[in-house]
């Protein structure tokens, strides 16, 4: 029986994809051993998000061929398919899947050794031939409480800074039958909490004439999923019908994850975003109308070319008055083959660090203020597992907004559902449960 091992770099829906050709090699017979242990094929599923992450993909590649120099190496995803002559050419590198081939894994690899170690590529032109939907299906995951379930892929907005519309193509939806039909398996898995994810959620059914709020609907009225999460999603997709929709369904998780960006309108333009500042607020304030105390998280990029001093600081005011809970914080990186790239007014490395910084302490001065907010509240967590916080045993779990609790327990909590009153601050980012 051949090994094989699977490291994922990027996204959640790399994640996903490397969960489902996992699964694509077990059922080959392949056994499946940790990334870090000598194997006989390695797959790596490539980001190519940034120029830092076609780097730490090559790295992981050669990093595989260093621990067994005999092995097929797989490299997979966004950098084959942004950069495929220049993985073609590295000498570390058997066979490349790009992206919507993914599903051709096990039969790449017979073709492999078939050719006698002769190289093999499963690569298309993803922006020139028109792309289906890459069916890939999971009967569990990593993840032992909440399953991520990829329902699209990519992406037509082509903002100034981003590579991934030439690395994912055109927008594809998954079928609601096909969608269904994964959670349903789950579900009877005992999977309790699914996660809507894609390249561009919000696209989902432009494509074939659906929507994202039907399938929504369609994923409610299954028996033993008792959460539905969102992944990120763009702020106009919020109307008063979509807030008012998800608001009278019981299963919605009140955690939403806003691309944002920027909060300077001028910054906005320059990036391509297909909003004002004004309509984002809208969609937050239309989310609070209908949630009595929503997460609201988001994206935030510093320093993007042209950014001043006066744009930074409308920014922030912005970031100050939407009031997140949580902030990812990114400084502005050239990504080789965007037009943001070539733009004048680059910002220095210094003065993107230190507005990374003030964001980074605004965001934890936030996310504690939201979480705060729960103390002595009673609310109901899916725990997830057992771990060791200061010196104790206990269970952690999430609130559906997405608070992390952790309490004691005589009896196992895992995917276990219970109700108990949030105490006080037990470690940096997580609250105590009294059950």
């Amino acid at each position: 029986m051949k090994k094989a091992a699977l490291h994922n770099l990027g996204c959640k829906v790399n994640a996903y994809e490397t969960e489902a050709m996992q699964q694509l090699l077990e059922e080959a017979g392949y056994e499946i051993v940790p990334f870090s242990e000598k194997a006989d094929v390695y797959v790596i599923n490539t980001c190519s998000v940034t120029n830092m992450a076609d780097r730490k993909s090559r790295q992981m590649l050669h990093r595989a061929r260093k621990m067994n120099p005999q092995a097929v190496i797989v490299a997979a995803g966004c950098y084959v398919q942004t950069k495929e002559e220049e993985a073609r050419e590295d000498s570390a590198v058997d066979i490349l899947i790009g992206n919507n081939q993914k599903a051709e894994l096990v039969g790449k690899l017979e073709e492999f050794f078939e050719k006698k170690n002769e190289k093999v590529d499963a690569v298309v032109d993803i922006n020139k031939e028109k792309q289906d939907f890459e069916e890939l299906d999971l009967k569990q995951t990593a993840e032992h409480t909440r399953a991520f379930i990829k329902v699209q892929d990519g992406c037509n907005q082509f903002c100034s800074y981003c590579i991934i519309p030439y690395a994912r193509g055109r927008v594809r939806s998954r079928s609601p039958e096909h969608v269904l039909e994964e959670i349903s398996r789950l579900a009877a898995n005992g999977y309790q909490e699914v996660v809507l994810t894609g390249i561009h959620l919000s696209s989902y059914g432009t494509d074939c004439e659906d929507t994202l709020l039907h399938l929504i609907r369609e994923v409610h009225k299954i028996d033993g999923i008792k959460r539905i999460r969102l992944g990120s999603l763009e702020p106009r997709i919020v109307t008063e019908e979509f807030a008012e929709a998800l608001s009278e369904m019981e299963k919605i998780c009140p955690h939403f994850h806003l691309s944002l960006q920027s909060g300077c309108d001028a910054t906005l333009q320059r990036m391509n975003r297909k909003y004002t500042t004004r309509e984002y607020e809208e969609s937050c304030n239309l989310l609070r109308k209908y949630f009595t105390h929503p997460a609201i998280t988001t994206d935030v990029i510093v320093g993007f070319p042209g950014e001043t001093e006066e744009e930074f600081a409308v920014t922030k005011e912005f970031l100050e008055r939407i009031h997140f809970y949580e902030m990812h914080i990114f400084k502005y990186s050239k990504r080789q083959g965007t037009r943001a790239a070539v733009m004048e007014n680059q910002v220095p490395e210094e003065i993107k660090t230190k507005r990374s910084a003030e964001l980074l302490a605004l965001a934890e001065k936030m996310s504690e203020e939201f979480r705060a907010y729960y103390a002595g509240w009673q609310e109901e967590v899916l725990f997830e597992e057992e771990e060791e916080i200061l010196g104790n045993k206990m269970y952690v779990g999430y609130t559906k907004e997405y608070v992390k609790v952790a309490a004691e327990s005589p009896v196992p909590l895992d995917n276990i559902m219970k109700k108990g009153t949030v105490a006080g601050v037990l470690s940096k980012g997580i609250y105590r449960m009294e059950l």
